[in-house]
């Protein structure tokens, strides 16, 4: 069995179940994690963030219910409203860092969520990912390199997760073989999706 984490790094609900799946990944060392990006902000979506308006009311509510940080320099791009979220290019570079170090997926992507709400990062500008290789201690050049050339892993990575039949973000999967069960979707605590795995486990034991 193997945990799926589908999400976009540019879902205000991803950055506040970081912080879940970080310690359910710690409590469970020997289950590997695979990180799926899903691709929110695509095509007639990526557009200037000002036109998702509910964008400032939700990320309070996130804020308020799972003590995620919005930093001053992301809440300058929400006031300017020219930014673009572009989950392309997003999941290109989680498919880079995944590419180069594949045991810390699910680490990286909270790194790059970070960059973004808290740092207000561009998750487009290959800046962006020399700096969280650097901070993570990977090969910056390498990561940057994958960035430039993962159009088809993006691409890979958005229809896994439709193939998964996710169709909101974060949703996170035990997946044994066949059988895919939802851990949880939006908004959980590590207790709960812990619960949740040993009724699974249970189950098929």
């Amino acid at each position: 069995m193997q945990l799926v984490y589908v999400f976009d790094a540019y879902c205000g609900w991803s950055h506040g179940f970081t912080p879940t799946l970080r310690e359910v990944a710690a409590r469970h060392p020997g289950l590997p994690v695979e990180v799926v990006s899903g691709g929110l902000f695509t095509g007639s979506r990526a557009v200037p963030i000002r036109e998702f308006g509910y964008v400032q009311g939700a990320n309070a509510q996130i804020a308020e219910l799972t003590g995620a940080e919005f930093g001053a320099a992301y809440e300058r791009l929400i006031a300017d409203g020219s930014f673009v979220m572009d989950s392309e290019a997003a999941a290109r570079g989680v498919a880079a860092l995944r590419q180069v170090a594949p045991g810390r997926a699910a680490e990286l992507a909270g790194a790059l969520q970070h960059a973004f709400y808290v740092d207000g990062l561009s998750l487009s500008d290959p800046a962006t990912y020399r700096k969280v290789a650097e901070a993570a201690g990977l090969d910056a050049e390498a990561v940057v390199a994958a960035f430039e050339s993962a159009q088809g892993a993006a691409a890979e990575d958005f229809h896994r997760a439709a193939a998964l039949g996710v169709t909101g973000f974060p949703t996170l999967l035990a997946v044994d073989g066949e059988h895919v069960t939802v851990l949880a979707r939006g908004h959980a605590t590590a207790d709960e999706v812990d619960l949740r795995l040993a009724s699974l486990t249970g189950r098929s034991a």
